[in-house]
């Protein structure tokens, strides 16, 4: 029996499914990259209270599923759940909000939660995000729910929905809040969600309990309040989606999981993956950067489930990571063989090659196993004849050909071979 595991609800990535979950990160993140979006690596833990004012008290997020310590300062720490309130304290912190604006920038790695762990949902999640700070252009709204769009067709996924709603604004939220809670009054609901009710009414609208969901049939919708400047605001937002080709679906009863959503809101959904579906999502939050001191700059950005969209990958049968992980192996027979071994090691590795060996004293047989293993496309084979003779033998695995190649042409060679194969 083994002694130790890993914690429950943590999940793993191995081989060799641990390079489908690269495949996925990378293309979640390859729009963003390619926007223009800046890296930014974020603290793994950061001041509880920042959660707790940025992220909103009466979410389940803060109030249920925050893995909070007290460090040896007497200080109250929090394992970040989500990546924008740990965002904005950087732009507020390095006075990146007083340079260019937008400011874009984009984030990959863990977060954390204390759910109840089920199939995709996990105490430790994986995200792609996104954040743009300091425009309130509805076009920036299209052009971040379009870069998540694109990761999504990057992989190949076709079995997904994108649901889009606005939450309003500080000026028309309040009275909807008022006819919102007065409508909840009359609803039978217990004593928990009511005290959620009282701090924010929208709140019951996320509730996923059926006995909830079945007395809200006839509530009333955000998007039925705008006003008029977030009506204009939503109308831009779908108009640019529309120039941009994206396509989505009108969902007047979203609510994200998270406090600071204003106008623009959105999810993205798989509809294999049964009831954990949400694969990323996000929104605009106006008002989130004053609430953890700083400025009255606007906001968007999205956070994009790596976990769950590697399994929806995986429930559509897309094969994500289908090239192999080494270009070439190399099969030296003999000590002088692998002493030239080492340094074509080198130079390959230096042309960009992905390249491995067989180490140990391996006979011709067992290397040969451990190259066809390893399923590089080229194995290259050096002996004593080859050394004597200043050549390597390369030979296609696929192909089943084999042929004999200068040691000072072999790099160009196989440079040549390999882009070639990938046109």
């Amino acid at each position: 029996m083994v002694e130790f595991q890993a914690p429950k609800g943590v999940p793993e990535y191995y081989p060799p499914r641990s390079s489908a979950f690269l495949s996925v990160r990378d293309a979640l993140a390859y729009p963003a990259r390619h926007a223009g979006y800046e890296y930014i690596e974020l603290p793994v833990f950061e001041d509880t209270a920042l959660f707790v004012r940025g992220v909103g008290e009466s979410t389940d997020v803060v109030s249920k599923e925050m893995y909070t310590f007290t460090d040896r300062g007497d200080r109250s720490l929090s394992l970040r759940p989500e990546g924008t309130a740990g965002v904005m304290r950087s732009i507020v912190e390095n006075r990146l909000d007083k340079g260019p604006l937008p400011v874009k920038l984009w984030y990959a790695g863990p977060f954390f939660r204390a759910e109840r762990p089920q199939h995709g949902r996990y105490r430790q999640l994986q995200q792609v995000g996104i954040e743009a700070v300091g425009g309130d252009d509805p076009a920036l709204d299209a052009e971040v729910i379009a870069l998540a769009d694109e990761g999504y067709r990057r992989l190949g996924l076709q079995k997904y929905r994108l649901d889009l709603t606005s939450l309003g604004c500080a000026q028309c939220r309040p009275a909807y809040r008022a006819l919102l809670t007065s409508f909840l009054v009359g609803l039978e609901l217990d004593e928990p969600t009511r005290a959620r009710a009282h701090v924010n009414p929208l709140r019951v609208l996320d509730d996923k309990r059926t006995e909830v969901i079945d007395q809200l049939v006839g509530a009333p919708l955000m998007v039925d309040h705008l006003c008029e400047a977030c009506g204009e605001h939503y109308n831009s937002v779908r108009s640019f989606l529309a120039d941009a080709g994206v396509r989505w679906t009108e969902a007047p009863r979203l609510v994200r999981g998270l406090d600071y959503y204003t106008r623009t809101t959105f999810e993205f959904t798989h509809e294999l993956l049964g009831a954990q579906s949400g694969i990323g999502g996000g929104g605009r939050y106006d008002g989130l950067m004053e609430s953890v001191g700083g400025g009255s700059l606007s906001g968007i950005g999205f956070g994009l489930g790596t976990d769950r969209t590697l399994l929806a990958c995986e429930a559509e049968g897309l094969d994500v990571a289908s090239r192999p992980r080494l270009d070439v192996f190399v099969v030296p027979i003999g000590n002088l063989a692998r002493h030239v071994s080492v340094g074509l090691l080198a130079e390959l590795r230096a042309a960009g090659v992905r390249v491995d060996m067989a180490y140990g004293e391996r006979g011709l047989k067992g290397s040969m196993k451990a190259a066809d293993k390893s399923g590089a496309p080229l194995v290259v084979i050096i002996g004593d004849d080859e050394v004597a003779a200043q050549v390597v033998q390369v030979k296609d695995m696929q192909q089943g050909t084999q042929q004999s190649i200068s040691r000072q042409m072999v790099v160009d060679e196989i440079r040549r071979s390999i882009v070639e194969e990938t046109q």
